[in-house]
């Protein structure tokens, strides 16, 4: 028999009452608590009427009865555990409480998704760090973070947050900077999104030596007797904000209203086609991943994306490799055994060398979307085409 109980403060706390004894879950807690009793209480009487109305209507008492009150069970067990992880967590320990209960509902949900106990943190260390698995998706220079990586991420205000960190001489967060930029430069593959976490802080280098550079110019305009100082904003802030939302405010803009939109557009382009039923299925002869897929279409239809999972024997190519080696072989090869789909979609660089191939599948374009202007890791990729089955 399960009971809630609410202490002195309020706070829900579980209880079990099993084989005659009383089981808290957190037996520190004291002062005058309420019970009430929990759905388990009734439990019983609800499958004995369940059986009486089974019994009059000549239904089976299948097991699937017992199998739904056991999931229910179990599920308000989760609920009770819950509450009492809370309590703990607002009463004696927060932050401790708040770890415990993270890493339980984790390992929970890893549990019922994979169907057996893992660790994701664990693997996703073994993946990177030990076995260099990212290494399969490609690599840069040691040095990418420090000269290429971190310097294009803060753009303009990367001398503004060197000049804080000098400055401010707060050398326990610049040392952080530079401890994940050197721990991730261990890992062959780089991305810009591995060392977000630490742009705040260098931003914050940036507002300090603003700040410092307001101070500095307030005390210069004191000894000189001005009496409005305090009124108008300091030359060298002004010219410092002036040039940090001249460059990043145009940059902000182009980068995120233009550059590589297209395979937003496409997308977007493509559900409402689907909405009119006017697509069936859809293949991407593109880079893996290089577009959003179920998040973007809202419909169930099928769509095929070129395969680029790691591979166990190194220098096993993928299916996205090999296409982008040799497009035209790669979908004749690929049309022998495929379902044909109602559209392709593609970049124009490789369109170039497929033309032919969807020419003589009776495919032909029917849009083109803009997606850059720069390139960016591979050839240009100007735009996505889309091409339509037109064949019977």
């Amino acid at each position: 028999m399960y009971f809630s109980i609410m202490d002195e403060k309020g706070f829900p706390r579980a209880m079990s009452l099993s084989m005659g004894e009383l089981v808290t879950c957190s037996p520190q807690a004291k002062g005058s608590v309420t019970i009430t009793l929990a759905f388990f209480e009734l439990v019983p009487w609800i499958q004995s009427v369940m059986g009486i109305i089974s019994f009059f209507l000549k239904l089976p008492m299948s097991s699937a009865w017992n199998s739904a009150f056991m999931l229910l069970q179990h599920i308000l067990v989760l609920y009770f555990c819950i509450l009492d992880c809370l309590y703990y967590c607002f009463t004696y320990n927060l932050t401790d409480g708040i770890r415990v209960l993270v890493l339980a509902l984790m390992c929970l949900v890893d549990r019922l998704m994979y169907g057996s106990w893992i660790l994701v943190p664990l693997n996703f260390l073994k993946f990177n760090f030990l076995s260099s698995g990212g290494d399969y998706y490609g690599t840069h220079k040691w040095h990418w973070y420090f000269t290429q990586g971190f310097p294009v991420m803060l753009f303009t205000f990367l001398p503004f947050s060197i000049a804080g960190m000098v400055l401010s001489k707060q050398w326990k967060p610049s040392g952080l900077i530079a401890w994940v930029l050197g721990l991730y430069s261990v890992l062959g593959h780089k991305e810009f999104r591995f060392v977000l976490p630490v742009l705040p802080m260098a931003l914050m280098f940036s507002g300090y030596s603003i700040a410092a550079m307001k101070i500095a110019d307030s005390s210069n305009s004191r000894r000189k007797g001005s009496s409005n100082s305090h009124v108008k904003c300091p030359s060298k802030v002004r010219l410092a904000i002036f040039f940090l939302l001249s460059t990043n405010i145009p940059m902000a803009l182009y980068m995120s209203l233009f550059h590589q939109r297209g395979t937003e557009d496409v997308m977007n382009y493509l559900s409402k086609e689907a909405s009119n039923n006017k697509v069936k299925s859809i293949l991407f002869l593109m880079p893996c991943h290089a577009t959003p897929y179920y998040s973007a279409l809202h419909h169930d239809l099928p769509m095929r994306f070129l395969d680029c999972s790691p591979s166990e024997e190194k220098g096993t190519l993928d299916e996205s490799d090999r296409f982008m080696m040799d497009p035209a072989s790669f979908a004749s090869e690929f049309a022998i055994n495929w379902s044909l789909p109602s559209h392709i979609v593609m970049f124009d660089s490789e369109e170039r060398s497929l033309r032919e191939f969807l020419v003589s599948h009776s495919f032909k374009e029917i849009r083109r979307f803009f997606h850059a202007h720069l390139k960016v890791d591979r050839d240009l990729q100007a735009s996505v085409v889309v091409y339509a089955f037109t064949g019977q």
